[in-house]
Formats: C-alpha cells, structure tokens, sequence
C-alpha cells in the first residue's frame, strides 16, 4: 500500500527517531567490557563509502557527511528503494524544501 505523499499532512508533526550510522562490528561482551579509554574499535564500512539515515531505526536514505561551522550534517544522495521511496517521490505538496542544512 502506497500513501500518497500529500495525504501525509496529518503526520507531519509526529516526532520520529532519525541517526545516522556511521558502520558496526560484532564483538563478545567480555571484549566491551574490557575496553579502554583511547581504544579503537574497527567498523565494517570504510571511509568513502555512504553513511545510512535511519528513521526509527529503519534505512531510508544514504549520505555523504557535510560540516557547516562546528556541526556536521548529512547530504542525501540516495534514497532507499521500495515503497517508501515512491511514497516520498510522489508528487509532493507546495510546503517548500524538506530538512537540509
């Protein structure tokens, strides 16, 4: 079932948890719990490739880091793909440009 992006008015004030995961690794607990101040823990993506936005924990774009004065950011430059991504390409309303910094 595909919402139609100008239906979505009633929703757009509920708030949602949006992150950004920078990679992941898989460790035993007695390994975390052995960790140190300065200790480095190696992450599963490597540095050019594209960071993953998550919208209550669910992909649903992919990004490049920005830094604008002494804050990073998140310049979108893929959507996930599905029926999410047809949802939010649809036709959108005339409310003017979504997020961004």
């Amino acid at each position: 079932m595909t919402i139609p992006f100008a239906n979505l008015g009633m929703l757009k004030d509920i708030d949602v948890a949006v992150s950004v995961e920078l990679g992941s690794s898989s460790m035993r607990l007695r390994d975390i719990c052995a960790l140190g101040e300065g200790q480095v823990i190696m992450l599963d993506r490597l540095i050019d490739e594209p960071l993953d936005l998550l919208v209550n924990g669910k992909v649903v774009a992919r990004g490049e880091v920005v830094a604008e004065g002494n804050r990073f950011g998140l310049r979108i430059i893929e959507l996930a793909g599905g029926e999410a991504e047809d949802a939010i390409t649809a036709t959108p309303a005339a409310d003017g440009p979504v997020g961004g910094l």
